[in-house]
């Protein structure tokens, strides 16, 4: 009886052996893989440089089209003024790239915004009451949402200057 007893703590523990081993296995497993995530991560950062340097460079180009178009036309409207802005804003948007290495989420709505201001201008006098109304109206969502972003962000630098505060304490 002493034997079997015993016989069932050495099997108890064989059996929590083997899934250490297990877990260890999983855990390499899981490591490895990071490994290749990181061995890769390079190409996501170039391909991401890559391309944003290119749409930078078109957006340069686009924006000396604009440019020869209002030369060449002698005249300069309010749709080019904000095309021109729309550029600014794009090429804004990549520099705060390279500078941070993030996009700030509302670049893309101030820039959707001035898009769709652009649009109305253009389109005013020929466009329906109700189109018109429809234009705004994302405009208006737009600007809450690029608002409560900037909320956000305030919110997310407070906390990151409180637990600095903290760790200095």
């Amino acid at each position: 009886m002493t034997t079997d007893l015993w016989n069932g703590v050495d099997m108890e523990k064989k059996n929590s052996h083997e899934e250490t081993n297990k877990s260890g296995n999983l855990l390499e497993n899981l490591l490895e893989r990071n490994s290749l995530n990181r061995r890769l991560h390079w190409t996501t950062i170039a391909s991401e440089k890559a391309l944003l340097a290119l749409i930078g460079l078109l957006t340069l180009v686009a924006t000396f089209q604009a440019l020869n178009d209002m030369y060449l036309a002698r005249k300069v409207g309010l749709p080019d003024l904000f095309l021109l802005f729309i550029y600014v804003e794009i090429i804004g948007m990549i520099g705060a790239f390279y500078s941070t290495s993030r996009i700030p989420v509302t670049l893309p709505i101030i820039i959707a915004i001035t898009a769709l201001c652009r649009l109305i201008v253009m389109q005013s006098k020929e466009s329906e009451a109700l189109v018109l109304v429809a234009e705004a109206s994302a405009i208006l969502v737009l600007s809450c949402a690029a608002y409560l972003m900037s909320l956000k962000d305030r919110h997310s630098l407070m906390k990151l200057k409180e637990s600095g505060n903290d760790e200095n304490v």
